[in-house]
C-alpha cells in the first residue's frame, strides 16, 4: 500500500504508523521516508545508490527531520541528534526505556515539550533544501500530551510537499484531534519465523538458539535483539531445578538456590524470568485447550505435560502473576536475594494450594 502511495504521488500529509514495541512501525516509517526522498526508486523500493538514499540511511538528509521524547527543561530533539542516530542505527526496533537510558534520563519522565513543537513548526515552514518533500518522522507522538494542540493547524494545513510520519505504540494516549488528521497504518507483531530469520540475518545466529529466543520474544523483535546480548544459559534446567525445590519447600535448599541465582546478574535473571513466563503461558494453553502443539522444545514439552497432571489453571494463573511481578521488580533494581527467596516461598504456597501471600 505504501509503495502504491509513493508511486501515485498522492501521499496523505499525515500517516500514523501504529504498532506495539518491536513490531517495526518506526523502521517502516523511516524506510518510507527514505523511499519518498529517493531520486531513482526501483519497483517501489529505494534504489540505495543515489545521494538521497545514502543521506537518508545515515539519518543526515537535510529534509528528513526527527522528533522523539527527551528529558530536561527547554530541551529539543536536535540536542540529542547524535545519540538518536547511534541508537536507531544500533537497533531500529528500540523501546522508549532503552532510548531514555541511552540519553541518561535516569528515572526522569520523557516528553515532547512545547519548545520541541515550536521548533517543528519553524523547521517545516522553511523551504526544502534538496529533497522532494519536507518530512517529519515523530517517534511516540503519545508523549506530546496536550502539547499536540500546538501542531494541529500545521498537520491539518501543512506547507506544500510537507509530510508527517508518526510512529506510535498506543493511540489511546494521542489527542483525538491529532488522530483524526492521520491515516493509520497498523503493524502487527512478527511471527516466530520472521524473528528467527531476522536474528539469523542480523546476528548470524544458529537456528536452534534463534528459535528459542523467538519463542521468548513473542513477536517483539526489540526484545529478541536484547535477548541475544544475554549469555546463553540452559534456563529449562534451571527452571525445573527451581520448581523441584519450591515443590519440596526445604528452606535451606531454597536459600542456597537463591544465593547462587543472585550471582547470575540482572540481565540473566530477567532472561530466566522471561523464559519461565513463556513456559507457564504455554502450560496454561495446554491445560485450557488440551492441544499438545506448544511452542516448547521436546524436553520442555515432556516436563510441561507432567506438570499439567498436578497443577490446575488457578494455580498456574497465580504462578504467571508472580513471575510477571518479579520481572517488574527486577527491572527496578530490587534486591535479588530477597526477591527470589520470597518468590520461592510464594511458589511453594501456590503448589500446596494455599495461594499467594499479600
Amino acid at each position: 500500500m505504501l509503495q502504491r502511495l509513493a508511486n501515485s504521488e498522492r501521499i496523505p500529509h499525515a500517516l500514523l504508523f501504529l504498532g506495539q514495541t518491536g513490531s517495526g512501525n518506526l523502521a517502516l516509517a523511516m524506510d518510507f521516508a527514505r523511499l519518498l526522498q529517493c531520486e531513482h526508486p526501483k519497483d517501489g523500493m529505494p534504489c540505495d545508490a543515489c545521494n538521497a538514499c545514502h543521506k537518508s540511511a545515515q539519518l543526515i538528509h537535510p529534509d528528513i527531520h526527527f522528533s522523539y521524547p527527551t528529558v530536561g527543561t527547554n530541551v529539543v530533539s536536535t540536542h540529542f541528534l547524535k545519540e538518536w542516530r547511534s541508537a536507531y542505527t544500533e537497533n531500529p526496533f528500540l523501546d522508549v526505556n532503552t532510548w531514555l537510558m541511552h540519553i541518561g534520563a535516569d528515572n526522569k519522565q520523557g516528553n515532547i515539550n512545547k519548545e520541541e513543537c515550536n521548533a517543528i513548526i519553524k523547521k517545516l515552514t522553511l523551504k526544502t533544501f534538496e529533497g522532494r518533500y519536507k518530512i517529519l518522522v515523530m517517534w511516540l507522538p503519545e508523549y506530546l500530551g496536550k502539547e499536540g494542540n500546538r501542531l494541529l493547524k500545521l498537520i491539518e494545513e501543512p506547507p506544500e510537499n510537507t509530510i508527517f510520519l508518526l510512529a506510535a505504540e498506543n493511540d489511546e494516549l494521542i489527542l483525538p484531534t491529532v488522530l483524526s488528521r492521520c491515516q493509520i497504518i497498523k503493524s502487527e507483531l512478527l511471527s516466530d519465523q520472521e524473528i528467527i530469520d531476522a536474528l539469523q540475518t542480523m546476528r548470524n545466529m544458529d537456528s536452534t538458539r534463534a528459535q528459542r529466543i523467538a519463542f521468548l520474544a513473542e513477536g517483539n523483535l526489540n526484545q529478541a535483539i536484547r535477548l541475544t546480548d544475554v549469555a546463553e544459559n540452559d534456563d529449562a534446567d534451571l527452571l525445573l531445578d527451581w520448581l523441584r525445590k519450591c515443590w519440596k519447600g526445604n528452606g535451606v535448599e531454597l536459600v542456597e538456590w537463591t544465593e547462587k541465582f543472585a550471582k547470575l546478574g540482572r540481565e540473566n535473571q530477567k532472561h530466566f524470568l522471561l523464559y519461565s513466563l513463556h513456559y507457564f503461558r504455554e502450560l496454561v494453553a495446554l491445560l485450557a485447550t488440551g492441544n499438545p502443539n506448544m511452542r516448547l522444545r521436546p524436553d520442555e514439552l515432556a516436563s510441561a505435560q507432567n506438570m499439567a497432571k498436578v497443577l490446575n489453571l488457578n494455580q498456574l494463573s497465580q504462578v504467571v502473576e508472580l513471575i510477571n511481578d518479579n520481572i517488574y521488580y527486577i527491572e527496578r533494581n530490587a534486591n535479588p536475594k530477597i526477591l527470589f527467596l520470597d518468590a520461592s516461598i510464594q511458589m511453594n504456597q501456590i503448589f500446596k494450594g494455599v495461594g499467594r501471600t499479600a
